[in-house]
């Protein structure tokens, strides 16, 4: 008779339950793992038999069959020994069946007993939990899997200590959920010598998630003015957090500690790959743009992206997911970020200085930043040009306000948003349709400013409504119930750098 413990297989952000059955029967000696495993499911019953006999426990003369059902799902990773163990453990009628059938398990077995850490266990606790079973995981993993909090996490060091646990001999106390304080160091948009409007800006973009393209010289500060939006952005929520360390479980980027309350921001490089912008590989794992779920994906150097690559960031900067496909799998992944790019003007990145520009000025500008698309460009609600600083400005004082400073306008901006949608999550970035037109629509002479605007510089129907949430959120952050000329002028400016005037 076969007995059963359960793990998990994930498809994206989902855990879907697996059942781990096993059978000792008669028949040749041998140990088969069936169910469509991988190479790290199959190489599993190699570390189980030598995790079992560190034991000092003798696998029987027998014929062990391991079954992963569903069958026809594919199983992939490290994830599976523990529970294959588990259920080899009851075939042997080591460990009572009735209390391993009560759990999840999810751990990765050494040779000699010890459990290592395994990625996803946020999303196993929340199956867990679903399916009213505990979940059993390794020890490092128990902070990060308590987050959840609606089932008991047990998290035993070794296999030992779990055998232990299930006798009654040495019973495990629950995991406590664990959060990683982060220290925000010693950054500061205070330390951005000039640069104001651009500082103002990122005020903008932080309190309504606008997307913002920044283009400058070499040594402007455009990088410097990114890496400080962090500084600025309010601390995620607990609804946040569990969804954004779902997605880092995934990628195993939570360590012992727990969960980060700090906003992601990645940084990739230009050279990144498709799949590692939006996701893919062999399983299908989370891409930068899932990674930055909640928080900041930040592109430096935008043109020198592959334009397939580009082109890939339209769909989740509307819709705010993204569909990995592939032969063997198709997940759909959160992608609400963000987004803040960096440019030079031209490839020389000197066209505005008539000095230092080379003879192919102005041609070099258009052809440069010509390889981003018009339709990636229109979803820019910001666009600023960030002048150079002059050497002899950097020994004066620092001016403007610090970044806690601009973080509790951006807070309390935030916060009237959230209570307008109802208590939902929704920023004015996420505003469309008749919501937009009811919070969003200006007064008479905003209006008939953002009218003109859009006929002068033939702004597209996606830019003429970006502007309306961009200068929502300036009266937002400015305290005023009604969008008036004053917030719409302000939109529709930071709205003109790459658009040429109609004749």
């Amino acid at each position: 008779m076969a007995v059963r413990a359960y793990t998990v297989a994930f498809e994206g952000v989902s855990a879907l339950l697996v059942e781990v059955q096993c059978a000792v029967t008669a028949g040749n000696p041998a140990f088969t793992v069936v169910g469509l495993p991988d190479k790290a499911v199959s190489e599993a019953r190699d570390r189980v038999r030598a995790a079992i006999a560190a034991l000092g426990i003798a696998l029987p003369s027998k014929r062990i069959t391991v079954n992963l059902a569903p069958a026809d799902l594919p199983k992939e990773g490290s994830h599976f020994d523990l529970p294959i163990a588990l259920a080899l453990l009851c075939a042997l009628d080591i460990l009572p069946a009735d209390r391993v059938e009560g759990i999840v398990a999810l751990g990765e077995l050494g040779l000699d007993g010890t459990l290592m850490p395994v990625t996803g266990a946020l999303p196993a606790a929340l199956a867990a939990a679903e399916s009213q079973r505990t979940l059993l995981c390794p020890a490092a993993s128990g902070a990060e899997a308590a987050w959840v909090g609606a089932t008991e996490v047990i998290a035993p060091v070794s296999l030992s200590a779990a055998i232990r646990h299930f006798n009654g001999q040495a019973v495990l106390a629950p995991a406590t959920p664990g959060e990683v304080i982060s220290d925000p160091g010693p950054r500061c948009l205070r330390d951005v010598k000039g640069q104001e409007r651009a500082k103002r800006a990122l005020e903008i973009a932080a309190a309504g998630r606008h997307h913002l393209l920044l283009t400058g010289p070499p040594g402007s500060g455009k990088s410097m003015l990114a890496a400080r939006l962090p500084t600025i952005l309010p601390p995620l929520t607990p609804i946040e957090a569990l969804e954004t360390s779902m997605i880092q479980s995934l990628a195993g980027l939570l360590g012992e500690g727990g969960i980060n309350r700090t906003r992601p921001f990645r940084a990739p490089h230009h050279t990144a790959s498709m799949a590692a912008i939006v996701g893919g590989g062999r399983q299908a794992k989370p891409g930068e743009v899932s990674l930055a779920h909640n928080g900041v994906l930040f592109l430096d150097e935008l043109p020198e992206f592959a334009r397939p690559v580009l082109e890939t960031l339209r769909q989740p900067i509307e819709t705010g997911e993204v569909m990995v496909a592939r032969a063997n799998a198709h997940v759909t992944y959160p992608s609400r970020f963000l987004l803040i790019a960096a440019a030079n003007p031209c490839r020389c990145g000197y066209l505005t200085d008539p000095g230092r520009a080379c003879n192919r000025a102005p041609v070099c500008g258009d052809d440069y930043l010509g390889r981003i698309s018009g339709p990636l460009m229109d979803r820019f609600d910001l666009r600023i040009e960030v002048p150079p600083v002059a050497y002899t400005d950097l020994d004066l004082p620092a001016s403007g306000d610090t970044s806690a400073t601009i973080a509790a306008r951006v807070t309390a901006a935030r916060a009237v948003q959230i209570a307008r949608a109802g208590g939902q999550p929704r920023l004015n970035a996420d505003l469309e349709g008749a919501a937009l037109e009811q919070v969003a629509a200006p007064d008479a002479e905003g209006r008939d400013l953002l009218i003109r605007a859009a006929d002068r510089f033939g702004l597209s129907a996606r830019g003429y409504h970006r502007v309306m949430r961009v200068a929502r959120t300036i009266a937002d952050l400015d305290g005023s119930d009604q969008v008036r000329r004053t917030h719409v002028a302000e939109a529709v400016g930071y709205r003109l750098v790459g658009v040429k005037e109609r004749a």
